[in-house]
């Protein structure tokens, strides 16, 4: 299990070789901190797949919307990653996709990224560590839990 929007599994997060929905299309998992909302959709890659090998790929697109009065930055994530066996792993690390971006007021940062399990399904939640830079206030948004469900799952979707 991995979050690609660390330097070792970038190549997962490439979507030029990805045939990707419309974004619209997607389901979409929402949650609101404070004057944050994150919204996410995640999609199955099959191409990237390889379920002999016990290898499911999915990416997920994130928005992140600042309602707020002032400027905020995305410093670090944390994410919890549950395969179908409720096994779990936990992620961390600076930014995401390589960048700690800066959000303006009333303004929005979105980027897509990618995740691997050995199952055919399982989830995923977190959580970003942002700072507002005026005025030095550290703060936690939620990432709302958002389910990665393949073709070869059996049973019961998320």
């Amino acid at each position: 299990m991995s979050d690609t929007s660390s330097p070792t599994d970038a190549s997962l997060a490439d979507t030029d070789t990805v045939e990707l929905e419309p974004i619209t299309s997607l389901p979409a998992f929402t949650a609101r901190t404070g004057d944050v909302t994150v919204n996410v959709r995640p999609f199955w890659v099959d191409e990237h797949s390889d379920p002999d090998e016990h290898r499911y790929v999915w990416l997920y697109h994130v928005l992140i919307e600042n309602n707020g009065q002032e400027s905020i930055q995305l410093l670090s994530r944390s994410w919890t990653i549950t395969d179908e066996r409720g096994s779990q792993e936990q992620v961390h690390g600076e930014g995401v996709v390589g960048e700690q971006p800066i959000i303006a007021a009333k303004n929005s940062y979105q980027y897509t990224s990618g995740a691997e399990l050995k199952t055919p399904s399982g989830f995923m939640e977190g959580i970003y560590h942002m700072i507002a830079p005026t005025s030095g206030h550290r703060f936690d948004v939620t990432v709302p839990a958002f389910s990665l469900d393949s073709p070869h799952h059996i049973g019961m979707t998320h």
